[in-house]
């Protein structure tokens, strides 16, 4: 009899595990395909190898000459991309596996079958494990609907990791992380592309200001960025693909390869249903990450939220702790939104675009450009932007386009999270010359009294 079944090994489902083993509980974890789940397989650590290839193709292409640098012929081997990628993958498998056996979690590799909220079968060994509580974390899947979901041939985010050959061109209907992470390598490495957005700007979950910049480098890219249109059929042609879109500027687009990266969906088999547990969009829980059945508990994107891996690893951390019996509530006002494009783009807390006019707030820019850490790096295109409240300069959100952007958000979701103020943040001394910085010079400017700009 275990005191938890972890179903999903996942970024949520393996760190509930470990997090439970660590508190004192007889936990097993079960994964039906590969541990790490989408993120270590599909997602986030696939997407970064190919990435960091090719941003060292940019920062060659584009600075070497500048700083120095004299370099021959410049080329790329896709096998050589893709061999790195799946080294990394393969790793981070292998140190999460590590990770179990070390905090003592019982590891099930097969498909786990809910048969009520105490016990759950193992389909290939047909044995029945026992638990008074359970952890589903059965993850997501790629979206398709009309026209997408009757082609052959079509990418999603789970199939360009089987990479073999680099199209001449390509089509990324959807301009979100996905999309515009896709986007930035295919036209890094000469790829003729073109991203199909349906609303008003790509990264839509983003200010606008934020998407013009990535907008204009995606274009030097070569990147072609439709936006406000729609892709209204997909037909086949031989070897290639036709789309008719519907927009300011309605036209056919022919593409060798299409990925569709409109979205995902929560994985929910048939036996979750069975279950009993509330479903929406997904399984719906409160900040204890408990269903409406008692000792059922849901965490990442089966609950169909927040669908990040950091997101869900925080929610296994929550879901485990009350299972100890340790009362803790999830907490999603300063979660850090990060995409890999380049320059990289990070957000959290308050967007501009969701202030109202009863709100009382002071919005301060400071551009990259007049960073000196990043005139050594020949950077210029980007800004940080903070967020406060007028009356206590408490800090309530910050948006950050610039290199290493994903960590420098840090910063600012430790100000949201414990409500720090500007002046706080301010008599903290930044080391310089660095891009933490470009984050002082915003914070400066809430006052108005920026020095560098």
């Amino acid at each position: 009899m275990y005191d938890a079944i972890v179903i999903g090994g996942g970024p949520g489902g393996y760190v509930c595990a470990i997090r439970l083993a660590q508190l004192g509980k007889k936990v097993a974890l079960v994964e039906k395909e590969y541990l790490g789940g989408t993120c270590t397989n599909w997602g986030c650590i696939p997407t970064k190898a190919m990435l960091s290839s090719a941003h060292l193709y940019t920062e060659i292409k584009e600075k070497s000459k500048r700083l120095g640098v004299e370099v021959g012929e410049l080329n790329y081997r896709l096998e050589g991309i893709m061999a790195h990628m799946k080294r990394t993958v393969t790793t981070s498998r292998k140190g999460i596996e590590l990770l179990l056996k070390k905090n003592g979690v019982d590891f099930f590799n097969d498909l786990a079958i809910i048969k009520d909220s105490k016990n759950v079968l193992l389909e290939s060994r047909n044995e029945v494990l026992n638990a008074d509580n359970l952890v589903i974390a059965g993850g997501s899947e790629p979206s398709l609907f009309p026209p997408f979901d009757s082609i052959a041939g079509l990418w999603t985010s789970d199939d360009i990791f089987k990479l073999a050959e680099m199209p001449s061109s390509v089509a990324i209907v959807g301009g979100g992380v996905i999309g515009v992470e896709f986007g930035t390598f295919f036209g890094t490495l000469g790829v003729k592309t073109t991203i199909i957005e349906l609303a008003d700007h790509i990264l839509p979950y983003e200010d606008s200001d934020v998407a013009d910049e990535i907008r204009r480098t995606l274009k030097k890219k070569g990147v072609a960025v439709m936006e406000g249109t729609k892709v209204i059929s997909v037909e086949t042609s031989g070897e290639s693909f036709h789309l008719v879109t519907q927009g300011e500027n309605s036209e056919t687009i022919e593409v060798d390869k299409v990925l569709v990266a409109i979205g995902r969906k929560a994985r929910i088999s048939d036996d979750i249903r069975s279950l009993g547990v509330e479903i929406r969009r997904g399984v719906v829980t409160d900040k204890r990450m408990k269903t409406n059945m008692e000792g059922v508990y849901a965490i990442g994107d089966i609950r169909a939220e927040i669908m990040l891996a950091h997101v869900a690893s925080y929610e296994g951390i929550v879901a485990a702790h009350n299972i100890a019996g340790q009362e803790m509530l999830m907490d999603y006002s300063a979660v850090p939104s990060i995409i890999f494009s380049s320059p990289e783009v990070a957000s959290t807390g308050l967007r501009e675009s969701e202030i109202d006019d009863s709100s009382s707030v002071k919005i301060s820019k400071f551009p990259l450009a007049a960073n000196g850490r990043a005139r050594t790096m020949l950077e210029n295109t980007g800004f940080a932007k903070v967020i406060a409240e007028s009356q206590t300069g408490k800090i309530l959100g910050a948006s950050i386009v610039s290199p290493s952007a994903t960590d420098l958000i840090m910063e600012a979701v430790v100000a949201v999270k414990n409500g720090l103020t500007v002046e706080q943040l301010e008599n903290s001394i930044h080391p310089h010359p660095t891009l933490t910085e470009t984050v002082l010079g915003a914070l400066e400017g809430i006052e108005g009294m920026s020095i560098h700009s």
